[in-house]
């Protein structure tokens, strides 16, 4: 069934109860919206964008931040039969103006905090651009756009009626872009159909589930982990915010029974907790039932940590990309803590190999690329046949993610392709030796890169955050390290921030750049 069919259907079966609850802690403001207001809004979304010539197969660039107007937005453009293009509210001016133009846009819709970079790149776009429409007050409306609000007051709340099927285009997703300029996923109708039942099976939504919406909704892992609870009705909660605290009273005080982190954030709960500025007894948890992460690799022993605060949750790891429509084609699944640490079996209807670079299959235990196949791999990068041919080989997805398998049938992480280091001929993993370095107690936040060295070629350098009001010493470290092979431990240490994206990758591309010259003192 088409997602836009089944928002429909909700709103027939659900027509008043509460779908999306926007919770916004520093305006200390809660807005809410039925299941019938959801899809009113959305057909006139769809009625206005019809009105001002979007037909079906146009692109729509969706440049919002997370609010309660993001999914009926979202919902809206696919009722006309274009594609939604939701691009990342981190990406500068430039970027986005290459992702207008890759897109092939006809329209754009934006948010206030986006005006002057629109205004920046509407000259070099010129007429390609036939509209930009403004979702904020109308004191902030740029001259060239068209008042989102006003559009809504005129537009009809009936279904436009456009002909879709499962097997057309939907939408494109613009990857992160940690190891490059980001390449455009296309994805179908089908491709989010099915995410909406791969993560239902996984993880078992029911009516009466609410899910936390914390990460970008321009991600295809936050918007399709809500998807579980869209194909039961369930009601969702979009948090602008991410302190702990504020996490904590939106699942107190909406009932939340499913949440999503990323690392960084559940890290910041428990150092919250540890420190004695979150006390646990001042919230209704007891719903609580699910924590599970996604979009990096993720240190046991931080979910050790939180197993022992919240022994009560079930937990889940959950691996995928862009190119496969979000997350679940493989997870660890509810029932498998015992082998925290491994991303886990193929999710449901998928498949893997683990494969060399001749793209044979290796032996079980030795690492390769994952490969993957399901009905959630992407049908191409758009305008790019090169990268398609190079990723998409005989159905499979090859994931660009070094991976082996255990001898129960799981799957472990081990590292990016591109990220790999090669130190004097032996391969290092940095995931490997970031999970070890989490593990020290004075350490909030670790990113592992390889950098130039004129006798083994690279170097392993780990730049390393402490937490708060820790002091930790370039002495420490080493003698921690003590514990991994001589190879594997790292040549340099540098003290200081890891930046990661929105959706809580390292990027680092920014360390190498950074530190590519910086860091010789540091080296033991």
């Amino acid at each position: 069934m088409l997602i836009t069919e089944i928002l429909a259907r909700n709103a027939r079966m659900y027509r008043d109860d509460i779908a999306l609850i926007e919770r916004e802690p520093e305006k200390n403001r809660r807005t809410t919206l039925t299941w019938k207001a959801f899809d009113d809004q959305a057909n006139q979304v769809a009625q206005a964008l019809i009105q001002n010539g979007i037909r079906k197969g146009d692109r729509v660039v969706h440049l919002l931040m997370n609010c309660i107007e993001w999914l009926p937005i979202y919902f809206g453009i696919l009722r006309t039969g274009a594609w939604a293009v939701p691009l990342n509210f981190r990406f500068v001016a430039k970027t986005i103006g290459n992702c207008v133009k890759t897109a092939g846009a006809k329209c754009v819709i934006f948010g206030e905090e986006f005006i002057e970079r629109i205004d920046t790149i509407r000259p070099e776009l010129g007429n390609s651009v036939e509209n930009y429409i403004f979702v904020g007050p109308e004191k902030l409306r740029p001259i060239y756009a068209t008042a989102y609000a006003q559009l809504m007051g005129e537009a009809p709340t009936a279904d436009p009626k456009v002909p879709l099927n499962l097997e057309d285009d939907a939408a494109l997703y613009f990857t992160s872009g940690t190891t490059g300029m980001p390449k455009a996923v296309l994805i179908s109708h089908r491709n989010l159909e099915s995410a909406c039942y791969i993560e239902n099976r996984h993880h078992h939504q029911s009516r009466t589930d609410n899910f936390l919406l914390i990460p970008p909704l321009y991600h295809t892992g936050a918007k399709m982990h809500w998807f579980g609870n869209l194909i039961v009705g369930a009601k969702a909660v979009i948090l602008k915010g991410i302190e702990p605290r504020w996490i904590m009273e939106a699942i107190s005080e909406e009932g939340v029974t499913v949440v999503w982190l990323l690392v960084p954030w559940a890290l910041d709960i428990l150092f919250a907790i540890e420190s004695g500025d979150l006390r646990l007894d001042n919230f209704r948890l007891d719903q609580w039932r699910l924590m599970h992460i996604g979009a990096q690799p993720v240190p046991p022993s931080l979910v050790r940590e939180w197993r022992k605060t919240f022994p009560h949750h079930q937990y889940d790891t959950n691996y995928g990309l862009t190119e496969t429509t979000g997350p679940g084609c493989v997870h660890l699944g509810i029932d498998n803590n015992h082998k925290v640490g491994a991303i886990g079996r193929p999710g449901f209807d998928w498949e893997y190999k683990i494969l060399d670079d001749q793209h044979d299959p290796v032996a079980k235990g030795r690492p390769g690329e994952l490969a993957v196949k399901g009905p959630g791999v992407m049908r191409a990068y758009y305008r790019n046949p090169k990268e398609t041919a190079r990723t998409l080989v005989d159905g499979w997805l090859l994931t660009g993610d070094i991976a082996r398998e255990d001898e129960d049938g799981f799957i472990w992480l081990v590292d990016r392709k591109k990220d790999v280091i090669i130190t004097g001929g032996e391969n290092i993993y940095p995931v490997e030796i970031e999970e070890f370095l989490q593990s020290h107690p004075k350490v909030q936040d670790v990113a592992v890169i390889g950098l130039p060295s004129l006798r083994l070629g690279e170097i392993a350098t780990a730049i390393v955050k402490p937490k708060t009001n820790q002091t930790l010493s370039k002495e420490e470290l080493v003698s921690h390290c003590e514990a991994l092979p001589r190879y594997k431990r790292p040549r340099k240490f540098i003290f200081g921030d890891v930046p990661r994206n929105p959706t809580g990758k390292i990027e680092k591309p920014k360390l190498r750049k950074l530190y590519g010259g910086k860091a010789e003192s540091f080296q033991i």
